[in-house]
């Protein structure tokens, strides 16, 4: 446990009250990506409030959370009233099926919100669960579209390595980041390709920015090829920025080359907005506000209801639900969610999007967000720090062994855990993996919150740094 500022709260427990939460977690509480070789020892670190950009554990301890819980915490926690829109929704109308011919008021409603924001022609939506059911849905769709229109062999998907696309079967077999498909999970590769990861600081090897995108786009171009031209390519699928595969920027133009070459050749291109989407750079959308692009469809979550409720979407283009729909076929929708388009979770999606609109929080993160960027340059003076990068609310700082090199850390050491324990104790939260330290704070954050942020992390590098002198490994 932490020993950093305590102060009581409603949840706060003593410390054999606390270690009994930690063992019941233990002993019956599997975790998404649980260690299983320390987390019998360690254990996971019980949270029992939050308000705003901070929370609080059992015991008491304050952290200012700058993972945003998983990059969705974008109008800060404890907000009152998306509790009284939640518990009032609940009481008007708790859960009504979504299937065939029913609906429900929020669920029309913020289907109709979702169109007016997204770009271009994407008016249509389908309710998810969550981003990886949005993924998954997105895989699908793409195979019933092209079946509808008789182009039963137009099925191959083309990713990249280093994306993350979720955890469900498709979503994960889409993603491609190597430690997430370890050789103890079975994955789909009959239809799905990996291209080079667009990391210009890892990959870039001595060349241009520029020609290294051109490296990229002639790759996906000889991939089209490979696969039998595009007739049997159904879509390409990234992520404006890359999220957890270390917050990588995209190159110049690439992304939008790679759109036009999909628009020419009848080739989908799906734009994964989990994470960039509803402000996280200061644009209800990445793809057309950041990058010029107009996707055929745009998979969402997290943002959308600042995580309050579970929920994501397909968000698609007239074109594709044309394709879909045609009732002289006799065709349906043959999937779904019991939680598809769920009132209450759409109640919290409809107020969460209403408080960024009367905020205006998507403009003061394009305020703060460039300087939240400028802050953590600052630390490129470290030895151990090898990048930084990102955009607005969503960045990354790489630490290496050396800087001349870029050589990393061994593995085991984990060396990104070891500042995050450095600086978990000084009461902040970033997310280590591997040798990255990720950061998504909350839309709401402050400068003054970005300082703790920069100054604690720096801390926290140094620390870490001198321990691993100490043991040896620097």
């Amino acid at each position: 446990m932490s020993s950093n500022n305590s102060a009581a709260h409603k949840g706060q427990l003593s410390a054999d009250e606390t270690q009994a939460i930690i063992d019941m977690d233990r002993d019956h509480h599997l975790h998404p990506y649980q260690i299983f070789d320390v987390f019998p020892e360690e254990g996971a670190l019980p949270i029992a409030k939050g308000v705003g950009s901070f929370i609080w554990d059992t015991e008491g301890n304050k952290y200012l959370d700058a993972v945003g819980g998983l990059w969705c915490n974008n109008i800060g926690l404890g907000r009152d009233e998306m509790a009284d829109v939640i518990a009032e929704q609940v009481r008007e109308l708790s859960y009504a099926s979504p299937f065939v011919d029913m609906t429900n008021v929020p669920a029309a409603k913020l289907a109709k919100k979702l169109a007016d924001l997204a770009p271009g022609h994407l008016n249509h939506v389908f309710f998810t669960c969550g981003g990886s059911t949005a993924v998954d849905s997105a895989y699908r769709t793409v195979q019933m579209y092209n079946n509808c229109r008789g182009k039963k062999d137009k099925k191959h998907f083309i990713s990249r390595k280093d994306a993350y696309h979720g955890t469900t079967y498709a979503a994960m077999s889409l993603g491609g980041k190597a430690g997430d498909h370890p050789d103890f999970f079975d994955f789909k590769s009959d239809d799905i390709h990996h291209l080079s990861s667009p990391n210009y600081y890892r990959y870039g090897k001595g060349l241009s920015e520029q020609e290294f995108a051109d490296k990229l786009v002639a790759e996906f171009e000889a991939k089209v090829e490979e696969l039998g031209g595009a007739d049997k390519v159904a879509a390409f699928i990234a992520e404006p920025i890359m999220g957890a595969g270390g917050v990588v920027l995209p190159p110049a133009n690439y992304l939008k080359r790679i759109w036009e070459i999909c628009k020419a050749n009848d080739i989908l291109y799906i734009s994964d907005e989990v994470v960039t989407g509803f402000g996280r750079l200061g644009q209800w959308f990445a793809s057309e506000s950041v990058f010029g692009i107009v996707p055929d469809i745009i998979t969402c979550a997290k943002g959308l209801s600042s995580g309050y409720l579970p929920i994501g979407a397909m968000i698609f283009s007239d074109a594709i639900f044309e394709g879909i729909s045609q009732a002289d076929q006799g065709y349906y929708y043959a999937h779904g969610y019991t939680y598809s388009g769920h009132p209450v979770s759409c109640a919290a999606a409809l107020k969460n999007i209403e408080i960024l609109e009367n905020e205006k929080i998507l403009e003061h993160v394009r305020d703060v967000g460039p300087y939240f960027m400028e802050q953590l340059n600052t630390l490129r003076d470290l030895d151990m720090v090898g990048d930084v990068r990102g955009s607005h609310l969503m960045v990354c700082v790489e630490l290496v062994k050396n800087k001349e090199t870029k050589e990393n850390f061994p593995e085991e050491l984990d060396i990104g855990k070891q500042v995050s324990n450095e600086a978990d104790a000084m009461g902040l939260i970033v997310r280590p993996i591997v040798n990255l330290n990720v950061m998504s704070p909350p839309l709401v954050l402050t400068k003054e919150e970005a300082d703790f942020i920069v100054s604690t992390l720096r801390k926290a590098i140094i620390d870490a740094g001198e321990k691993m002198k100490e043991q040896g490994h620097w």
